[in-house]
């Protein structure tokens, strides 16, 4: 008997759209897991077993050791939960192809604060990779929030939208990716004598005529008045108009609903917004959520797509599939109505052969994010990342999403352009939020400087599920830090925030209690300890070398059956690192890179992290926000493509990191010059092996420190006052007595 037409259709529907799949090995690292943990429980047991006594030397030296063992052994414990099941998963992109599903709506949120340190040209180059991704166009709508107001940035957009009369049908016919214009362009070999050459060098040069024109404008300062005539939105801007200070601007450059907004062959364009929401200087405005909120507003007034994908300005989109990929998760007949988000790495374009700065571990992409992925979780990073819009605006999960997609009708509205932008204004205006959830249980959440992370926790604890997607071909990739100090400040940031969730009610273990699993809440605490995590790494990096130098010994003799347990745990824990590193794609000078830099970051970033946190829970301080630059000088990028580590800044930081590393080499200089002129005995050298061995641990990753106070003289070199403290500070910790 043949089978309907109807039964066809509604097996294909039933078709899986994606896959979970299970790491290998969870029984052998269970068991590898299993002997880390005996062995720092036996080292916590010497701790206690053999405390010295009140008067003896170096008691409380030892008492801390206790201490910061304890905090290194809870800190594993938690950070494990990300490799014990661990689940990756993949989209079945064919199975959508085949099925009946109707395709749903997605908006395009980019995001913007200052067009000094992100440059209008980098800001289009996104909105313009985000116009061109495969999806129908009268489905795609891209709206840029600018926070910094400027009409430098509107300008860009405006040429920007013009261009992408060229750019999207050129990438649609070409297949090109990345989406980026300045990213393909700057990749790609064009000088071939083809047709198709003769086209892509023509868009090129229309590519650079239109940089040129922005640049002029932005060089200028300002927008020229016969270019301000040419479109009404310049209209919103007058002497009044401040960064702080500016009434709700909401533009809509193509209008998708237009038949006549079309490419040059003739195609429907995507819709194409300009949103600077109203900021007041007696009105809090919550930074990049504020941002986030007012465009989940305005985007439900003009198209209201059911799919939300937000990207920051430097975030291009670099694999034009991504966003079946996504629906993949979310269209799923069995479980895509579980999923509030699909989160995808934040990869960069300008990582250095061996990851000079630690910016994109292949292990943090592969293993650890993806870890609490078993646990029906992901950490929302705050771009990248896909939302279904009802989760992202505070619904609960329910059943009753299933099916949704079929059902899915979008309303016909037949306001005018004018109508729309002012209805817009009033959901982008300063008083809007007041008396309602907006910033509590809708959209973002306000409070600290990682409103990503904690509202992706909220999400998962109304019952959601989520998903972290790392596909072969990234779909997004950024730009990294290229200095040091722009490096620790962004991590400075992070754990901050992070540790705020952690003392707040959002607290996974509290939070999340019953709501989400077990390992998810490790999983999270992992991050959110960052700031707690310096403390324990920075009592060894002043206490060991400072006990060095006088000769009191804190480890056991390596003859010692106590010695076992440490060398165990230290041994096995690094071979096991640079093995997963390897694994995955790593080099080992990469591995030793992240080594260097997660040092630098706990006894820096976390640490001036947890200060800050602290000193703000007591209300001394408020929170604020630094906008990362995204532009650097050519000496600076020249520098760090040699690989070359930037100190050239007088950072409080930098003075931290040159001090422990002088500290470090005095002790260890100290201690061999004793054993050579015979002020150490053998049996006391025995005792001091562990210490040695550490303190020139330290001293190696400190390499590019020492050559930076002492042998260079470049502009990357350490500035004289910062060489001053830190031998002077160094100098005087080692007379202490």
């Amino acid at each position: 008997m043949r089978r309907t037409a109807e039964a066809v259709e509604e097996e294909k529907r039933k078709l899986p759209l994606f896959k979970t799949e299970e790491a290998k090995g969870k029984f052998a690292f269970s068991l590898f897991s299993s002997s880390i943990l005996v062995g720092i429980c036996l080292i916590w047991a010497y701790r206690l077993s053999n405390l010295p006594t009140a008067g003896d030397r170096g008691r409380w030296l030892w008492i801390g050791m206790f201490f910061a063992e304890l905090g290194f052994g809870f800190y594993w414990i938690l950070t494990q939960a990300l490799r014990w099941n661990l689940v990756r998963y993949y989209p079945l992109k064919f199975n959508l192809s085949q099925s009946s599903y109707k395709l749903p709506g997605v908006d395009i949120f980019v995001c913007t604060a200052d067009p000094t340190v992100e440059p209008p040209t980098l800001v289009i180059n996104t909105v313009l990779s985000a116009m061109s991704l495969n999806h129908p166009t009268e489905k795609l709508s891209v709206y840029l929030s600018d926070d910094g107001g400027s009409q430098l940035t509107f300008y860009a957009l405006l040429e920007a939208s013009c261009f992408s009369k060229l750019w999207i049908p050129f990438c649609k016919k070409f297949n090109v990716e990345p989406r980026s214009p300045d990213a393909y362009f700057t990749h790609n070999d064009l000088h071939e004598h083809t047709a198709d050459a003769q086209q892509r060098l023509f868009i090129k040069e229309q590519y650079e005529d239109m940089i040129k024109r922005i640049e002029a404008v932005i060089n200028k300062g300002s927008v020229p008045e016969e270019l301000k005539n040419q479109h009404k939105g310049f209209s919103e801007w007058d002497s009044n108009v401040t960064k702080q200070n500016h009434q709700p601007i909401v533009q809509i450059i193509i209008d998708g609903r237009d038949t006549n907004a079309v490419d040059s062959d003739g195609c429907r364009l995507p819709t194409l917004v300009y949103m600077a929401r109203e900021k007041r200087p007696d009105c809090l405005h919550h930074f990049k959520a504020g941002a986030m909120n007012a465009l989940i507003r305005v985007s439900s007034e003009i198209s209201n797509s059911a799919i939300i994908l937000n990207l920051d300005c430097d975030m291009y989109a670099n694999n034009a599939g991504s966003i079946k990929e996504a629906l993949c998760f979310f269209m799923d007949e069995e479980r895509g109505h579980q999923i509030a988000f699909v989160q995808h790495p934040q990869k960069y374009n300008n990582v250095t052969k061996n990851d000079l700065y630690g910016n994109s571990s292949p292990v943090l992409h592969k293993v650890e994010l993806p870890g609490i992925g078993g646990y029906g979780s992901a950490i929302y990073c705050g771009t990248g990342c896909f939302h279904r819009r009802t989760s992202l605006c505070g619904t609960k999960y329910s059943e009753e999403h299933k099916g949704f997609w079929n059902s899915e009708t979008r309303k016909d509205d037949n306001r005018t352009v004018h109508e729309l932008e002012e209805a817009s204004k009033v959901l982008a205006s300063c008083g809007f939020e007041k008396g309602t959830q907006w910033g509590k249980e809708m959209g973002l959440i306000y409070g600290c400087p990682v409103e990503d992370v904690v509202t992706g926790l909220a999400i998962q604890c109304r019952g959601w599920k989520s998903v972290y997607y790392n596909p072969d071909n990234a779909a997004f990739i950024g730009v990294a830090p290229p200095t040091l100090d722009i490096a620790l400040v962004q991590f400075t940031r992070w754990s901050d925030g992070m540790f705020q969730i952690f003392l707040s009610k959002y607290c996974p273990f509290i939070y999340g209690h019953k709501k989400i699993k077990l390992g998810a809440q490790m999983g999270y605490c992992g991050y959110l300890l960052w700031a707690p995590s310096s403390l324990p790494l920075l009592y060894y990096a002043i206490v060991l070398p400072f006990s060095l130098f006088r000769g009191i010994p804190l480890f056991p003799d390596i003859r010692s059956r106590w010695f076992i347990p440490f060398a165990y745990v230290f041994v096995s824990k690094n071979i096991y690192s640079i093995a997963e590193a390897l694994i995955f794609g790593s080099t080992f000078k990469a591995w030793w890179n992240l080594q260097r830099m997660w040092v630098h970051r706990r006894t820096t970033s976390f640490f001036f992290a947890f200060i800050d946190c602290i000193v703000r829970q007591l209300g001394l301080s408020q929170t604020t926000f630094t906008v990362t630059a995204k532009v650097v000088t050519d000496d600076v990028s020249k520098m760090y493509q040699q690989e070359i580590m930037n100190f050239g800044s007088t950072s409080i930081m930098f003075t931290v990191i040159s001090t422990l590393a002088m500290l470090n080499l005095f002790s260890l200089i100290g201690v061999v010059v004793k054993e050579f002129v015979g002020g150490l005995e053998c049996k006391d050298m025995e005792k001091l092996v562990s210490q040695v061995v550490l303190c020139g641990l330290m001293v190696t990753v400190n390499g590019p420190v020492y050559e930076a106070l002492i042998v260079r003289k470049d502009k990357g070199s350490m500035p004289g006052s910062v060489m001053v403290k830190s031998i002077v500070l160094a100098s005087l910790a080692c007379l202490i007595p």
